[in-house]
């Protein structure tokens, strides 16, 4: 009689018990990130398939979940999509074939015509003045795509590759230099970051408008290599308002209070470079703006 063969699992050691419990543990927090982000309105199910590619934790997230996560869906109607799409509810990303990742993409593809080429939108301004405010707010509309940068410092915790930045290596962001590849780019506290000029091609000739939240210095870089660009000033309601956002910011000592407050009269200086200012005094009103600047209508 021949016996059954069995493969011993490995037995680890505790730190490398440890260094798996806790890799896992930063997988799940990153699913739980991404679903929460969906809800939210943050990423759009083409973005998460997209990010599958390049981040392993979210390439082991399942459909079902991806689905349930996107607001208005919920469990029955994502059982129905999947159904007619022919896909496992237990399938993941990184299990898809081809022609079922074709059929989930134009699922999700909104219809349209001739694509109209977006436009690209250069937020700049003071620091404390509102821009990610501005940014997170603008996100949440379907016709618009917050660009992702690329940097070499360490991701922090809670922050996703592919979504909050790209890290790359100082060899690679070197590399990129080189080659030409970022809209702009510039070094702050020690790290490289960079606008990734190939994905902001992409997504405008997708027909997204695209928003690049970047200092002034980068703004200049972007206007040097793209005319198309549209600079926008945010500008604070007003110089004391700005002077006690930043007096108040974090546990800054009385020496960076200073140096901030400088540097934001130098950035205030800045205005007459940009093709528009808009006074951050109402973000609903900053939205509109925006929405008609893109939209090709007259500032009221």
């Amino acid at each position: 009689m021949t016996g059954v063969q069995t493969c011993a699992l490995p037995i680890l050691a505790p730190e490398q018990r440890k260094l798996a419990l806790e890799r896992a543990k930063q997988a799940r927090r990153s699913r739980a990130d991404v679903k929460e982000q969906i809800r939210s309105g943050k990423l759009k199910i083409l973005q998460v398939i997209e990010l599958a590619s390049t981040n392993e934790a979210v390439a082991k997230m399942r459909i079902a979940e991806l689905l349930e996560s996107i607001p208005g869906v919920g469990k029955v109607r994502a059982s129905t999509i999947l159904d007619r799409l022919e896909i496992s509810g237990s399938r993941r990303i990184q299990g898809l074939g081809v022609l079922q990742l074709q059929r989930l993409k134009r699922e999700f593809t909104p219809p349209s015509g001739a694509i109209r080429p977006g436009k690209l939108l250069v937020l700049s301004g003071p620091g404390g003045v509102g821009k990610s405010t501005i940014s997170k707010a603008i996100a949440s509309h379907s016709q618009f795509w917050v660009s992702v940068s690329a940097t070499t410092r360490s991701p922090r915790n809670g922050e996703l590759d592919g979504v909050d930045y790209f890290y790359i290596s100082e060899e690679e962001f070197d590399r990129r230099i080189a080659a030409n590849e970022f809209l702009e780019w510039a070094q702050f506290a020690g790290s490289k970051y960079g606008t990734p000029a190939e994905q902001v091609k992409v997504k405008l000739s997708s027909g997204y408008n695209v928003i690049l939240e970047i200092e002034i210095d980068g703004a200049r870089q972007v206007r040097k290599n793209t005319k198309e660009a549209i600079l926008i000033f945010i500008a604070p309601p007003s110089w004391e308002e700005l002077k006690n956002r930043l007096e108040t910011r974090g546990t800054d000592s009385p020496e960076r209070r200073a140096e901030r407050l400088a540097l934001a009269q130098e950035e205030m200086a800045a205005q007459s470079e940009f093709d528009y200012v808009l006074v951050n005094d109402q973000l609903d009103r900053v939205i509109t703006e925006l929405i008609a600047l893109a939209a090709d209508k007259e500032r009221r």
